[in-house]
Order: C-alpha cells, then sequence, then structure tokens
C-alpha cells in the first residue's frame, strides 16, 4: 500500500512547502508551518485525459431576474448589513474577537426567527448545551424554540441537519472547532477548514438553508485560516468594537447579495445587544462643552451617512522625536496632513505631539476625514474652538487642495437633520442647497488656517 504523501501547510495563509521552515514565504509569519498528510492520486489518474463534457447553454446578460427572498431577522440592523436580509441557501462568515457578542447577536437572532415559527438550528462547538442554555437565560430567550447541537464532526452536522425538514438558518459556532475523520489533521488546520467549510457551503446550496458561520480572528483582525474559505462564501461580516466602549459595529466586507462597507451599529447591555437606531448622536459626543481640537466630520459608511466627532490633542514635546499617536485612524494619513501643514500652509508641528482619537472608539478609512482632521489640529494647536454645530468633510491633496468628495448632499442632509447649522467642504461645480445649513467653501488648506486663525483669541498662534 502506498504510503500517503504529506504536505507543509501554513496555517495563516494556506501556502504549501516542500518541507518545515520556520518562517512562511507566503505571508511571512513564524512557526504556522504544520505537516499535513493528503491522500495520494488514484492509479492511473496522472495523465489521464478528461471525460468529454457537455455544451452549457449561454444567456443574454439582460433579463429578468427576480430578486432573491429575504429570511428577515426582526433585528434592523442586521438586516441591513445583509443586505435586506439572509438570503436563503446562501453562506456567511462572521468573524471577531473573542467575546465581542458574536455568538450573543446570532443567538438574539435565532430566538427572533424561532419566535415567527422558522426552524432554525444553533451548532456549539465550543460550548456545551448548558452553556448555551445559560445564556440564553441570562438574555431572557430561554422560552425561544431554538434546537440546540453540541457537536464537532462535520459529518455527523450534516447529517443532522438532514433530518426532517431543511431549516431555514444554521449556525455553527466555530468553523475552527470542525474536523473530518477522513482527513489526518487537527482542527483548525487548513486541511480541516477547507473540507469542513466546503460540506456546509455545498449542503446549503443543494437543500436551500441558510449557513452562519463562525470564524476566529487573528492578532491583526483578520479571519483566522486560508483565503480560500472567505473566497467561498456569499458574505463576510466583521464584528468590530471595544471592551472599552459599550457600542459594537457589525461591518460588510463582502456581500454577494447586498452593498459592502454596510456597518449596523449596536449597543452592549446587561440583556444583550440593543440596536441603535441614531448611531452618529452616539459618535459625536456630548456637544453641551466644546472644547479646542475637536472637530465633526460627517462619513459614509456604506450607504449610511454618519456624523463622528475627530479629537486632537497638540502639546510641546520634551523628545527628540515627537510622538505621532492616531487611533482609529491611518497613522500615515496623519503624518501626511502634518506634511502638507507644513509645506503648504507653514504651520509647523515638528516640536509637538499630536494625538489623534476618534469618538466612540470608530475607526475611519475615508479621505474625506482629512479636512476634519486637519481643522481639529490646528484648533488644538491655536488653542481655537470650531464653531458649534459645524460640520466638515473634504480631501486633501498633496498639494494643499481641497478635493470635493463624494455623496456630499446624503452628509449635508444628515448633518442638518442633527441640528448642525454649518458646514465647510470643498469648492465644487454644484452645491446642493439645504434649508437651514449655512455652506463655507474652501479651495485650499490655506484658507483652513486662515479661518481657524480669525477666530482665535490670541491664546497661542498659529504657526
Amino acid at each position: 500500500m502506498a504510503k500517503p504523501a504529506s504536505a507543509f501547510v501554513c496555517q495563516s495563509c494556506g501556502t504549501t512547502h516542500s518541507k518545515w521552515t520556520g518562517r512562511c514565504d507566503g505571508c511571512g509569519a513564524w512557526n504556522s508551518i504544520v505537516e499535513e498528510s493528503r491522500e495520494a492520486p488514484a492509479s492511473g489518474a496522472k495523465g489521464q485525459a478528461l471525460p468529454k463534457g457537455r455544451a452549457t447553454r449561454l444567456h443574454a446578460l439582460k433579463g429578468d431576474t427576480a430578486s432573491p427572498p429575504r429570511i428577515e431577522t426582526g433585528i434592523s440592523e442586521l438586516d441591513r448589513v445583509a443586505g435586506g436580509g439572509f438570503v436563503p441557501g446562501s453562506a456567511v462568515l462572521i468573524g471577531g474577537d473573542p467575546g465581542i457578542g458574536k455568538s450573543t447577536l446570532l443567538l438574539q437572532a435565532l430566538a427572533s426567527l424561532a419566535r415567527k415559527g422558522e426552524r432554525v438550528i444553533y451548532v456549539s462547538g465550543e460550548e456545551a448545551i448548558a452553556q448555551v442554555r445559560l445564556r440564553a437565560q441570562r438574555l431572557g430567550l430561554d422560552d425561544a424554540p431554538v434546537l440546540l447541537a453540541a457537536e464537532t464532526n462535520t459529518s455527523d452536522i450534516i447529517a443532522t441537519l438532514n433530518e426532517d425538514a431543511v431549516p431555514a438558518i444554521v449556525v455553527i459556532d466555530s468553523i475552527q472547532t470542525l474536523w473530518s475523520p477522513v482527513i489526518e489533521a487537527a482542527p483548525g488546520t487548513v486541511s480541516q477548514l477547507k473540507a469542513g467549510s466546503e460540506a456546509l457551503v455545498r449542503f446549503a446550496k443543494q437543500k436551500g438553508a441558510c449557513i452562519l458561520l463562525v470564524g476566529h480572528v487573528t492578532k491583526d483582525g483578520q479571519i483566522a485560516g486560508p483565503k480560500v474559505v472567505e473566497h467561498l462564501v456569499d458574505a463576510v461580516l466583521y464584528f468590530e468594537g471595544d471592551r472599552g466602549h459599550q457600542f459594537r459595529i457589525l461591518r460588510a466586507v463582502k456581500n454577494r447579495f447586498g452593498p459592502t462597507d454596510e456597518i449596523g451599529v449596536f449597543e452592549m447591555s446587561d440583556g444583550g445587544l440593543r440596536e441603535v437606531t441614531n448611531p452618529s448622536r452616539l459618535f459625536m459626543g456630548s456637544s453641551e462643552r466644546p472644547s479646542p481640537g475637536t472637530a465633526v466630520f460627517a462619513g459614509m459608511e456604506g450607504t449610511r451617512p454618519l456624523l463622528v466627532e475627530v479629537q486632537a490633542l497638540v502639546s510641546p514635546s520634551p523628545l527628540g522625536t515627537p510622538r505621532r499617536t492616531a487611533v482609529g485612524w491611518d497613522s500615515n494619513r496623519l503624518a501626511m496632513i502634518l506634511a502638507v501643514l507644513d509645506a503648504r500652509a507653514g504651520v509647523s508641528l515638528a516640536q509637538h505631539d499630536v494625538y489623534l482619537n476618534v469618538a466612540g472608539g470608530l475607526r475611519l478609512k475615508e479621505p474625506a476625514a482629512d479636512l476634519a482632521v486637519a481643522a481639529a489640529l490646528l484648533s488644538s494647536m491655536s488653542d481655537t474652538l470650531i464653531p458649534h454645530g459645524t460640520v466638515l468633510f473634504g480631501e486633501i491633496a498633496l498639494s494643499g487642495n481641497i478635493r470635493p468628495v463624494g455623496q456630499t448632499e446624503s452628509r449635508l442632509k444628515e448633518a442638518q437633520k442633527l441640528g448642525l447649522g454649518d458646514a465647510v467642504i470643498a469648492e465644487q461645480g454644484e452645491t446642493p442647497v439645504i434649508k437651514g445649513l449655512a455652506i463655507r467653501h474652501m479651495t485650499t488648506v490655506a484658507d483652513l488656517v486662515a479661518w481657524v486663525a480669525s477666530r482665535s483669541k490670541g491664546l497661542r498662534r498659529i504657526a
């Protein structure tokens, strides 16, 4: 009998090596390569010609296609991120830090569906049935007819799901615990992850059930395992948040049935996760006592406009190399803004420590936040208040010009809805007219510096 071949596979990225090495050539991770056995090819398979196939019918790109049906959980923030609800026959991968609330959110969603008469199943590979029941009792969900199972064998899970009626939604918590006896590898390895995920996705497509897969994340915040798992599923959602804050953000980074970068905002409480219907109020912070170094930014998360408070602190540095710290924003982007202020507006912060923070722990990725960040920095340095009720957004180029950004009208309407009366944006061809909102246009960062300096009370000079 032929000896099964073995391969050395990186558990971080799935790269295969011919021998063991301490560092993966694919992703650069150390001590992530594990030897895994694989089946030898069948006799005569090598060099054998492919069987003759049959022609597939071709279709025109234009045609009448019905929208896919949706399974609405009743949790509007979750349904919003999913694109209006989960699609039957789809597979969704949900990742997040340990203890962030993934299991709590999914248990609440299943309980809501079960109370509507849907058949839902929760398969736990990390907790016993008693532990899941205790969580449901603590959340007040123990009266919901949710079906539970504690199993990690992929074949047994699929056999259980094939019994009786096809469930509407199945939660697998988590895919890192799945294993198959035909694969000689430990649970959580690349081989086991791929085999388990493929089997469950195949079940979802064949039976029409929606599969929700919970995945662990690495220290870099990425879902552990090979990227092929993310390619297999129809949607990838990340559950983000800081344990120091009570809110949680569910973000879609891939969705074949809805928009990407959509977010849902939740608040962690004693009774589980509660929806935040107006997240702009949460991230704007308290407006009763405005202070220097704060500016309100109107951002877009998917299709949702969101007002966020940007906080900056500029102080003289006793160090030869001043500190540059950014929380919730790209530190490289902060360095670029500081360089543009120095080179194009004559505002030098080379002898100052600079600290930047996004209120509430939200992480901004939009270049549109450049203008608000620059205004907060200038406000802190000159000890000047940005006028109360002012929103700012615009991208700053290396030339010092302020460039307009997309979805201006949606941003301005959100600011007007929350009671703000002024907006500072880039000069653009046609600006929407929003009743009750005064709009100021700026062309360069020099205009911004002059605007902040005109409001300074002389406590500290800019430049």
